[in-house]
């Protein structure tokens, strides 16, 4: 069973079922190939507070959404990624499992919107980009303080068939140019900032327990605590040291992040491997918080 924090944790936030089913493929299923029966995915979740109706719910609107996609085999389904769903998380992935924030060359990624731009397409990209620390810094245009996103940038227009309507660049940014702090009003760090501080309150008590969970407690601390880390790491621009305020908390909340994960990593796998129809485990390329 949950830890008493963890158990608080599901009581004051009430993660959303898909949200969390979102969080159990990408942490969970993905080493082992990222496939899952319904009705293993349903005994999978239900420690988390999901009962049966929630998560065939929540697998339905994945679906819709082109996140999953289902393979009917007799009368049971299999649930799978899609080649988007897939390179979604592995782009959001290579962010939550780094051991350190990216590495930063100077340079920065913009896309130019067209003022004819749909309301619903520039929704779709302030969305799908925002999980990569991009914000809108003027009305038609995106910024994030990463060279190394253009091909992210690119990806999604792709998924969004917005490829010929935006452009995409890197350029250097200076202090003389006024583009950081810019940059600095764009992105609400005070909020994230507080997120990343209510992290570390919830998880703290969980890691200085954390040899005493095995089995089912195991999963579900992991994955809580992967969901937790993720909902304001993939809001965190990553920005330089210079731009961030004193004592940033998004520093501990990783270095918590890792070692709890180190130390439910085992318990967690094995709990995984009694419970799922695992033929063989595919070979996993993330490396997570090493």
């Amino acid at each position: 069973m949950p830890t008493d924090a963890l158990t608080q944790y599901i009581e004051q936030e009430r993660p959303r079922a898909k949200s969390l089913i979102v969080t159990v493929y990408g942490d969970a299923l993905l080493p082992y190939g990222g496939a899952c029966w319904l009705g293993e995915l349903i005994d999978l979740v239900a420690p988390l507070g999901l009962n049966e109706r929630m998560t065939r719910t929540a697998v339905f609107r994945l679906v819709q959404d082109g996140t999953l996609e289902a393979e009917r085999i007799g009368r049971r389904s299999r649930y799978t990624l899609t080649r988007r769903g897939r390179r979604q998380f592995d782009s959001a992935q290579a962010r939550i499992y780094a051991s350190g924030p990216p590495a930063r060359d100077g340079r920065w990624t913009f896309i130019i919107l067209p003022d004819a731009l749909a309301p619903g397409q520039r929704d779709s990209l302030d969305q799908r980009l925002g999980w990569q620390g991009f914000a809108r810094l003027s009305p038609g245009l995106l910024g994030a303080a990463r060279g190394d996103a253009t091909q992210i940038a690119q990806d999604t227009l792709d998924d969004l068939s917005l490829t010929d309507d935006c452009a995409v660049f890197s350029a250097e940014a200076t202090a003389a140019n006024g583009l950081l702090s810019l940059a600095a009003r764009a992105w609400p760090l005070e909020e994230i900032a507080a997120d990343y501080s209510a992290f570390v309150k919830h998880f703290q008590p969980v890691l200085q327990d954390a040899d005493q969970l095995v089995g089912e407690s195991a999963f579900v601390a992991r994955i809580l605590l992967i969901h937790a880390y993720r909902r304001t790491l993939l809001r965190d621009p990553a920005l330089p040291d210079d731009l961030l305020p004193e004592d940033w908390p998004g520093t501990k909340a990783r270095a918590l992040a890792r070692d709890l994960y180190h130390h439910l990593s085992q318990a967690t796998d094995q709990y995984l491997r009694a419970n799922l129809e695992i033929e063989m485990p595919a070979q996993n390329s993330i490396i997570r918080f090493g």
